[in-house]
């Protein structure tokens, strides 16, 4: 049992390490805002998930998430980019692995995937038309949005960049699912 959880915590620090470098490896997309970033950090986040469940996968995403604020830092005080990303890749890898669980295929894993796409799209649509766009207008003192310009924004590049970015993680993830497959099926039973 001991040698479990030495193996889970060894296994959590290389696939958050593995994580934040791949957050690093950002690029925009043409016609999004830049602040709206592509990267695959959540790709390590669904292994741990699928490989030592719900709580491995969140505490990769928590740790990448520190790292980035600690090493990289923020514009303001309050993390609100590092929430932002912690929140949608917290919102990915939990449908994906509570599907994936019921129905143990690929399929299973692609209903999850889309599910969790979806989910994440729906939820930092409203956190972004709520909390973090208001937070930055605050915080940075940005010119403040009309109700009318925040919900544009969000439906014209949020809502669209939301379904793209998790469709991507989801297709390369599948791709590398699919070579890993019984490995990860194998793992997840000792573990």
């Amino acid at each position: 049992m001991r040698g479990s959880k030495i193996q889970k915590m060894a296994g959590i620090g290389v696939l958050s390490s593995i994580a934040y470098i791949l957050m690093l490896l950002n690029f925009p997309l043409p016609g999004f805002p830049t602040f709206l970033k592509i990267d695959f950090s959540d790709i390590p986040a669904l292994l741990a998930t699928l490989l030592m469940g719900p709580a491995a996968g969140i505490l990769v995403e928590f740790i990448k998430c520190g790292l980035d604020y600690i090493i990289t830092g923020s514009e303001t005080a309050i993390p609100i980019g590092q929430l932002a990303n912690f929140i949608a890749g917290v919102m990915l890898i939990m449908p994906a692995y509570f599907i994936y669980k019921k129905m143990q295929s690929k399929l299973g894993l692609s209903v999850g995937l889309v599910s969790g796409t979806l989910i994440m799209t729906f939820v930092m649509s409203l956190l972004n038309y709520f909390v973090l766009l208001p937070a930055y207008t605050l915080l940075l003192n940005f010119p403040a949005m009309s109700t009318a310009e925040m919900k544009s924004l969000i439906t014209a590049a949020i809502i669209p960049f939301n379904m793209i970015k998790g469709l991507i993680v989801a297709g390369v993830f599948l791709i590398i699912f699919t070579r890993l497959q019984s490995w990860i099926q194998k793992q997840s039973l000792s573990m």
